[in-house]
């Protein structure tokens, strides 16, 4: 089942959209099914959940960070993690880029945005991401290198909306790939992801529709 909806998903999709499989709380089997199907890129939000599946499972995976991320758990992961999609202040970026340092890595990240109307989701103001982007701190940070930004929509069903806040992401994003080198917009999900890529999306994040909502039984 999970080799027919990755099939499914990937038919879906235009070839320049990366698809980020969703594997949090997923065991080890359902990602090696995966896996085998051809899937190199998995998901997770739990730092330390993530860094048991990367002893564990295959070393040509990349892994990303989607969840939202608590600084003192970023050492966890620096040695490994291919992006950290959800990086919404400039503390953590500090953070991230010391545990590159130590590690002699540099980090790709993704600001994450604020476009959801809903108060529960994180992110950075369109005006926040602009001061930042700009800032002389920043460009200090020589062991990040942030190459796009991220954003999650209101979990809704309301087209218009979906469409609007995935749009305005795409207009801030074409905005600073005037002014610096981004490559990546992720943004849409299991239940909006043709959605987002018709508004500008270069990378989705799908769970269930590929492993399915409930957990995988072996």
């Amino acid at each position: 089942m999970i080799a027919e909806n990755l099939r499914h998903i990937k038919n879906s999709i235009p070839k320049n959209v990366t698809l980020v499989a969703v594997s949090k709380t997923k065991p080890n089997a359902a990602i090696l099914d995966a896996y085998t199907a051809g899937q190199r890129i998995f998901g997770e939000n739990k730092i330390q959940e993530m860094a048991a599946k990367y002893d564990e499972l295959p070393k040509d995976i990349q892994w990303h960070m989607i969840g939202h991320l608590q600084r003192n758990k970023v050492k966890y992961m620096a040695h490994f993690v291919d992006l950290i999609h959800g990086v919404d202040s400039f503390k953590t970026l500090k953070e991230i880029n010391k545990q590159a340092i130590k590690h002699q890595r540099v980090i790709n990240c993704l600001l994450q945005a604020r476009i959801a109307k809903e108060e529960t989701k994180f992110g950075l103001s369109f005006t926040d991401i602009n001061q930042l982007i700009s800032s002389e701190e920043l460009s200090e940070l020589k062991n990040i290198k942030i190459i796009g930004l991220m954003g999650m929509a209101t979990f809704t069903e309301d087209q218009k909306q979906l469409k609007e806040e995935f749009s305005s992401l795409k207009v801030l994003f074409d905005t600073l790939k005037g002014t610096m080198s981004l490559d990546t917009l992720s943004m849409g999900m299991s239940g909006d992801y043709l959605l987002a890529i018709e508004n500008g999306s270069t990378m989705v994040r799908v769970g269930s529709a590929i492993f399915g909502a409930r957990n995988y039984i072996v």
